[in-house]
């Protein structure tokens, strides 16, 4: 008999742990090879889960609404009807079946590097000569210095090693929160997938309701944003402000608005123009030296109606004419709010926009997104008294701007010179953003 176990896919780079959203099959469904078996929730969306086989569902581990590691198994698939009832048994009772590994990604399926392997009939946890645990518990086994062929049979499904038996080995009482190890990447076919249906667009964000005396847990994505929050402490920061008269900039947004031009999508154009002659604006630190990055891909900060942040990317807005950037916007925004982005859409941002001056806020600092050099914080355009340079008093339309910069890569006079280019720009070139 053969079993597919199905392991919880790394949705995204940063992804530890996924959380189940529904099961499209129920155990003993059919199942076809790229059919969607189950939806996955990873860091900022949700992702159709495709099986790479055909088969039957036999028996889920992780329930709807549950949460697992990644790279824990979360269900299990076999090839004939008749194996159903055996393979659900079997999981049941941590028996040792066939097993083989089956890796899945984000709309896709894929197989790691499959190992047909044989029942013990002692129930033994090495199949052909293979330790099989977790990663969690593979990670605590170097970590204690624990050899895992010490351990016949482990405490999880089918006789895997998991964390607990680890510790019972190492005479450690297991801990209550479960510490998640990364996945080892596995090599994917390439999958493209098929178009999405545009949702409906979803209303302007909403407050998260709150019911006074109790503690709301943080869904998947406040997690995430809490771990880039917490991250970004780490890196040394300044902050560099600047005031831009958008006179110009409005009477152009006037003119384009009624073509479908969005102003987050001219605010994007303008900042990827400037970019073009500060490259080090564009960059990011690693440990070997400055990463340049070889497009401008522009990340701008959007509120999720159930609480969060996600950055949907405009991939080189500065080589896409301005029309085209702003359906991108709206196409990107929209499934956003519907967690339907793909990784690449809101993962891959070189330099972040963050606009609060579209809730009347007049000035603020934005925190640097991990990974990236810089992020704009944009106030809102309000009418201000100023003295003209023939000495009289007019009034002009202004913002205030602030840049936040990584200064291990970016020091006050690059960020002050972008800053005042990207004036210029908005100012007296505002034909630039529509070439």
């Amino acid at each position: 008999m053969s079993i597919y176990e199905v392991f919880m896919p790394a949705l995204s780079s940063t992804m530890t742990e996924g959380k189940i959203v529904s099961w499209a099959k129920s155990p003993g469904d059919k199942v076809e090879k790229g059919e969607t078996v189950v939806v996955v929730e990873s860091d900022k969306a949700d992702m159709d889960v495709e099986s790479f086989y055909e088969g039957y569902l036999a028996h889920i581990i992780v329930q709807a609404g549950d949460s697992a590691p990644v790279g824990e198994a979360i269900a299990f698939i076999v090839e004939t009807e008749a194996e159903i009832a055996t393979a659900a048994a079997q999981a049941k009772s941590s028996a040792q079946p066939v097993v083989q590994a089956v890796a899945v990604t984000n709309g896709a399926s894929a197989t790691a590097t499959v190992q047909t392997t044989t029942a013990n009939s002692n129930g033994s946890n090495h199949r052909e000569g293979r330790v099989v645990a977790s990663p969690r518990a593979k990670k605590l086994a170097k970590e204690l210095k624990v050899e895992l062929d010490k351990i016949t049979t482990g405490s999880g499904p089918f006789g895997r090693i998991i964390a607990a038996d680890i510790e019972a080995l190492a005479g450690k009482v297991p801990t209550a929160v479960p510490v998640v190890a990364p996945v080892a990447p596995v090599e994917v076919p390439v999958y493209t997938p098929a178009p999405v249906a545009k949702p409906t667009p979803a209303p302007a964000p909403a407050p998260v309701s709150a019911v006074p005396g109790t503690t709301t847990p943080f869904n998947t994505l406040q997690n995430a944003v809490n771990r880039s929050m917490v991250a970004s402490l780490a890196v040394p920061v300044f902050r560099v402000g600047y005031t831009i008269t958008t006179d110009a900039l409005d009477k152009l947004y006037k003119q384009l608005k009624s073509k479908g031009v969005t102003m987050s999508a001219l605010l994007a154009k303008a900042v990827a123009v400037t970019l073009q002659k500060h490259p080090l604006l564009n960059a990011s630190y690693s440990d070997s030296g400055i990463v340049h990055h070889s497009g401008i891909n522009i990340a701008v900060a959007v509120a999720m109606d159930d609480g969060g942040l996600i950055t949907p990317v405009l991939q080189n807005a500065d080589q896409i004419d301005i029309y085209s950037l702003s359906r991108n916007w709206k196409s990107l925004v929209d499934r956003a709010r519907a967690k339907q982005l793909q990784p690449d859409e809101y993962s891959t941002g070189t330099f972040t926009i963050s606009n609060l001056g579209m809730f009347g806020v007049d000035t603020f600092d934005a925190i640097l997104p991990p990974g990236t050099g810089s992020i704009l914080a944009i106030g809102a355009s309000r009418p201000q008294v100023v003295a003209t340079p023939d000495g009289m008093f007019g009034v002009k339309q202004q913002m205030q701007v602030n840049i936040t910069c990584d200064h291990r890569i970016i020091y006050g006079a690059h960020a002050a010179a972008f800053l005042k280019d990207l004036a210029s720009c908005i100012e007296t070139n505002t034909q630039s953003l529509t070439m």
